[in-house]
């Protein structure tokens, strides 16, 4: 018998533990962790530009898919914010015959700040500070995961207009080169 791959998302705001939970799925899985944090910090140290950000995030996803095509398990640890990136990633890891897992994990606002001060006074290198505006702002940009997409029996939406395959919005959201 042969076991299908699957590709777990972590989704949450940022000092939630999406990082703590992906680690835990990788060490219980041997899975291929891949947590965008961590490689902008190496390429970019203090700096955090959106569209290199986008970049690193869009070449991890393809490799990510190229390991679920392997049939190795995969952890992307992004945050995956909005719908759209989670329809996206649900979609093409169903066109590799991949299951896939979302983990959402979300704190109270004042804990939340807490473990960031907290990580960005005892690991300044794996972080970058975050006002308190930046993360009210996304707190409310954030479309919070239905009950639905989490238990897996919601099915992915069509599209968004302008995009005749998820592929195609993927390709556009997480672009192949900076610029």
């Amino acid at each position: 018998m042969t076991t299908r791959p699957t590709l777990y998302l972590t989704v949450g705001l940022p000092g939630t533990g999406k990082t703590t939970e992906a680690r835990r799925i990788e060490a219980e899985r041997d899975a291929l962790r891949l947590t965008k944090d961590e490689w902008v910090k190496a390429l970019y140290g203090s700096a955090n530009p959106p569209d290199a950000t986008a970049v690193v995030e869009g070449r991890l996803i393809e490799v990510g898919l190229r390991a679920l095509e392997l049939g190795a398990d995969v952890v992307v640890d992004f945050g995956l914010w909005s719908r759209d990136e989670r329809s996206a990633l649900r979609q093409a890891a169903a066109d590799r015959g991949a299951l896939v897992e979302l983990r959402y994990l979300a704190l109270p606002p004042d804990e939340q700040r807490r473990r960031l001060d907290r990580r960005h006074t005892e690991e300044p290198h794996t972080t970058w500070h975050m006002t308190d505006e930046e993360l009210a702002a996304w707190a409310a940009a954030m479309d919070v995961p239905t009950p639905g997409e989490l238990a897996g029996t919601e099915p992915v939406d069509a599209p968004p207009p302008g995009f005749a395959t998820w592929d195609a919005w993927r390709r556009h959201r997480w672009p192949p080169s900076v610029g």
